[in-house]
């Protein structure tokens, strides 16, 4: 049995409160964690698919294409690069993920809810760019590599009894390493540097993964009987679908076969 004091939680809402203490039932408990972290799973395994699908829709439909790429011919042949709706479609998501990060608790349901398709959909422009840089045989081998990897380690930090907590500090100061080095690669072009940097970032986000795993849990203990659950679901799906798709790219870019 899990007790809980009279008091508010992370979220700002109050726990019930039955004679100074809640005694909840743990099999009750234990059940409504299964449903929510199957919802959180549904929703992010939905924004993949969209993303997949956008992506493939731009990468196939002219009318699509030309709104977000533009073929530019050079000295070494075409070269496609995007336009400035396509620049604005991959920077947008970015923007969007601030905003939801900084007015998450003013936010309804519906909001956040529109905010997760719109990033998961804008992202699937930016995916297109690995239909034209890798072949569809390594996308698709190295998406079930990632998928057996992401599923081995949200596993994990599921069903861990140890506190994954003190890895936050440590993978978000990695994380802002890595996009340091990026930054620099960009002027010195080293291919070294690109390996270091795509093999760091792949454990980093594999840490996340677990991470953000046990903190969905925490979470949902901390918003248990609160009407936040659905809301909480859903930044959980967008954390995951992020550790996803990261980890994907880096992965590619590591053993993929370049058309």
């Amino acid at each position: 049995m899990a007790q809980w004091d009279n008091n508010t939680n992370a979220y700002g809402q109050q726990r019930p409160a039955y004679g100074g203490a809640t005694t909840i039932d743990q099999a009750q408990f234990d059940a409504g964690l299964r449903a929510h972290m199957l919802r959180v799973y549904n929703y992010m395994a939905s924004g993949l698919a969209l993303s997949g699908i956008v992506a493939i829709l731009v990468h196939q439909v002219p009318a699509l294409n030309a709104l977000f790429f533009t073929l530019t011919q050079t000295a070494r042949g075409p070269v496609m690069g995007l336009s400035i709706l396509g620049w604005i479609a991959v920077l947008a998501p970015i923007g969007l993920i601030l905003w939801a990060s900084f007015r998450a608790q003013a936010m309804s349901v519906g909001t956040v809810k529109g905010i997760y398709w719109a990033i998961v959909a804008l992202n699937g422009v930016g995916f297109t760019i690995l239909l034209y840089r890798y072949t569809g045989v390594s996308i698709a081998r190295t998406f079930f590599i990632t998928a057996a990897a992401f599923g081995a380690l949200s596993l994990y930090g599921y069903t861990t009894k140890r506190s994954l907590s003190g890895m936050g500090t440590f993978l978000f100061m990695g994380l802002i390493g890595i996009l340091i080095a990026g930054v620099v690669n960009i002027f010195v072009q080293s291919s070294m540097l690109h390996f270091i940097i795509a093999s760091a970032g792949v454990l980093i986000f594999a840490g996340f993964t677990a991470y953000d795993t046990q903190q969905i849990k925490e979470q949902y203990s901390e918003a248990y009987g609160t009407d936040v659950q659905e809301k909480i679901a859903i930044f959980g799906a967008l954390n995951l679908y992020l550790d996803f798709v990261n980890m994907f790219q880096l992965l590619l870019s590591l053993i993929g076969d370049r058309e």
